[in-house]
């Protein structure tokens, strides 16, 4: 799956999103998609990683101690 593929499922999903609001206001959408993508994606890159949170912290492209918050912040891990 390409970068390009992933952008396109997000969009079509927002749309989606956007569709079942049924003209309701959307509140706090940002911070939705976020949190909903990263925990995921944590997942995988910790999965693939085999644990090694200094490798996963330099494949996601962020600080060790900000990975492990955001680790603690999704209880992937105590």
């Amino acid at each position: 799956m390409s970068k390009k593929d992933i952008e396109d499922c997000i969009r079509d999903t927002l749309e989606q999103y956007f569709r079942d609001l049924h003209g309701t206001e959307p509140n706090a959408v940002q911070a939705m998609v976020v949190n909903t993508v990263e925990r995921p994606m944590l997942e995988v890159v910790m999965k693939h990683a085999e644990g090694n949170q200094s490798k996963a912290a330099t494949w996601l492209g962020i600080n060790r101690n900000t990975l492990r918050r955001k680790l603690l912040d999704h209880q992937l891990i105590k």
